[in-house]
């Protein structure tokens, strides 16, 4: 929960594509520094699969990920206190880079320990009041970051002291996850390096065609990254960005994404995760069509409301039916495979927005994201079953 907190903080489609932006002018700088940050998440799972795949236990290198992860989120606050306007931007895209590559590994060493110790009928439950809990905690914090520190440039730079505040309150999940109970299991594979990981995917999707299906199917979903930055700038054409503003949307955003995260990951325990990500992928399609009729504060208020809705659940089932689809021995080279291709669309998805804003427009990019969108919802209705009829869970 306090991971959560602290990363959103930095995640959030409004704080830090407003500094981009503040800093450079530019709509491209904003889509190509996401997209160096997604970059960096693109081969780091593949690493994460080869560090945790043969290990009876995988808590240490979790804890060690983590940190690493958190430490980007200090050199960020600590570069808006101390670097000059010249050197800022730079410091910013390294960091941002560096925090993706560790949140890659992350991905895999996290979601390989959640797969060993929360059974799979309660990991719903657990990974909805995990998000229920952090986006409560986060919606205030956003709010008092908005409303106080960035209004107030508390500490000579806001957005510094933002992210200060987000190092702070995600490493006190540190010590919470160290207290782990984590026994050993015995279903894994034999030691591989990082290029054996990476040459085992294609025979993965060839061996297990329902997965390649789902594989597909997310990463044309996930497209939807391909706009997330740019919702705060569109806003920005239509109203002043002041600091409330942004805290207002953070926290609208942060409010509604929790909640309904609760709501599915009750559903996913009873019905599974298909239906969880056919119903967010439609819910996140249709949100893009109302945000192409925006015009006001009330307009943008409840795109972020409906966009909530379905952000935390979509990426939740994304990775929970990961860890269905086959033997539980191959779940890091799963995770690997779907991760590297997810991060993969979001390192070229803000970049490629970024040139569609600059060339075309804003609603160009919407209309463009809706297609990709639609053509991974009708994937996964038509092609890709549900995995918990074949395992029996």
């Amino acid at each position: 929960m306090f991971g959560q907190t602290g990363m959103r903080l930095v995640s959030a489609p409004t704080f830090m594509p407003a500094y981009l932006f503040a800093l450079s002018g530019s709509e491209f700088v904003v889509g190509l520094t996401r997209a160096m940050q997604a970059a960096g998440t693109v081969v780091s799972p593949i690493i994460g699969a080869s560090t945790v795949g043969h290990r009876r236990k995988v808590l240490s290198a979790t804890l060690a990920t983590a940190a690493m992860m958190r430490l980007q989120i200090l050199g960020l606050a600590l570069a808006g206190f101390f670097l000059g306007q010249r050197a800022l931007l730079p410091a910013i895209i390294v960091f941002l880079t560096l925090m993706g590559f560790f949140q890659g590994m992350a991905q895999v060493t996290m979601n390989t320990l959640r797969a060993r110790v929360i059974p799979v009928h309660r990991r719903g439950f657990v990974s909805g009041a995990r998000n229920f809990l952090a986006g409560l905690t986060s919606a205030g914090v956003s709010y008092l970051a908005g409303a106080y520190v960035l209004e107030n440039d508390l500490l000579g730079n806001g957005y510094g002291t933002v992210f200060l505040i987000a190092f702070g309150i995600a490493s006190c999940g540190l010590g919470a996850l160290a207290m782990t109970r984590e026994t050993e299991t015995t279903a894994l594979r034999p030691r591989e390096s990082t290029r054996q990981a990476l040459q085992a995917i294609p025979g993965l999707l060839r061996d297990n065609p329902e997965f390649a299906k789902f594989f597909i199917a997310r990463a044309l979903g996930s497209f939807g990254r391909m706009a997330l930055p740019f919702y705060i700038l569109y806003a920005g054409t239509r109203m002043e960005l002041t600091g409330t503003v942004l805290g207002i949307l953070t926290t609208v955003w942060m409010i509604t994404s929790s909640t309904s995260n609760l709501l599915w990951g009750l559903l996913a325990d009873r019905r599974g995760y298909r239906i969880v990500m056919i119903a967010t992928l439609t819910i996140w399609m249709l949100s893009h069509v109302q945000l192409l009729f925006v015009e006001s504060l009330p307009g943008i208020i409840a795109f972020f409301v409906v966009m909530g809705i379905p952000s935390g659940g979509f990426n939740q089932s994304g990775q929970n039916m990961v860890l269905e689809f086959g033997s539980s021995e191959d779940i890091p080279i799963r995770l690997a495979a779907s991760g590297s291709s997810v991060n993969f669309v979001g390192a070229i998805g803000p970049l490629l927005g970024g040139l569609i804003v600059w060339t075309l427009s804003y609603p160009a990019l919407f209309i463009i994201t809706i297609g990709l969108q639609l053509a991974g919802l009708v994937i996964l209705v038509r092609w890709v079953p549900e995995p918990r009829r074949k395992t029996g869970h």
